[in-house]
């Protein structure tokens, strides 16, 4: 059977470490384990690991990190697992069925390498479903409707592609999706993950997107296709930071079943 490790890095976050905790102690088959990569400053999620009961799928790591990527790689190097998922803080699975269903396609087929399905997250005060199936030539989009969430990948393109690159505050996951392009993967049209509010890449939108044009250079070179879709997110995201306006736009938008478009 296929072994699943998911790794959770946190910061000065103990509640959002709390909840991702529960949504993964909630399901029907449980992990191999759960590491909890803690680069926090404060000793508050250490502390509280060391005061409750212990899970015995659960390992709390207190180190000092170099980053995103960095605490990401940590939680790589020490699984233990065929499969790995990356589930930030505060990021919970869907619902108490989503390992089974994911370990299920695994197990189904051997030469899969990795999958990812859809999500739930909060845009302009709403609920919406985002999510849609890799497409190699659609690379010069960015992650698109994809995220590292949902994104289970077997251990072994780490070691064949490399781990993440440490020079990425942000699109360290693109630039890994870029090295796999190639390898089997599966879409699930299933809600795997629901995400907190306000991550790294909507809180700093243009250094996310700079980083994603290096990584389109990087592995396509200059495309007129990807400055053409440069062009419309930052339209986009112009028309979104108008007060009200925005806002209203977008509500349309979802209502219309266009927020994963």
């Amino acid at each position: 059977m296929i072994k699943l490790s998911i790794i959770t890095i946190c910061f000065n976050n103990l509640q959002e470490v709390l909840d991702t905790c529960q949504s993964v102690d909630e399901q029907t088959i449980l992990p191999f384990e759960h590491l909890i990569i803690n680069g926090s400053t404060n000793n508050e999620i250490e502390n509280y690991f060391e005061t409750i009961e212990k899970v015995s799928y659960r390992k709390v790591v207190n180190e000092k990190d170099n980053g995103i990527a960095d605490a990401f790689n940590k939680g790589i190097e020490k699984s233990a697992s065929d499969v790995i998922l990356l589930l930030n803080s505060g990021d919970c699975l869907y619902d108490k069925n989503v390992i089974r269903i994911v370990l299920g396609k695994f197990n189904e087929d051997h030469e899969l390498m990795w999958l990812h399905g859809k999500y739930r997250l909060n845009r302009s005060g709403i609920w919406v479903t985002i999510g849609k199936p890799f497409e190699e030539k659609k690379l010069y989009r960015g992650m698109r409707s994809l995220s590292h969430q949902t994104m289970y990948v077997k251990k072994e393109l780490y070691e064949k592609y490399g781990l993440y690159d440490p020079s990425f505050k942000i699109a360290m996951d693109f630039d890994f999706v870029a090295r796999i392009r190639n390898e089997k993967f599966l879409f699930l049209p299933e809600i795997l993950a629901t995400f907190v509010p306000g991550g790294i890449s909507s809180s700093q939108y243009n250094l996310s997107l700079k980083e994603a044009n290096r990584v389109v250079k990087k592995y396509l070179g200059k495309t007129w296709k990807n400055k053409l879709w440069n062009f419309r997110l930052r339209t986009l995201k112009t028309i979104q930071n108008i007060p009200v306006l925005g806002k209203v736009l977008y509500r349309i938008k979802a209502g219309l079943g266009l927020a994963n478009a």
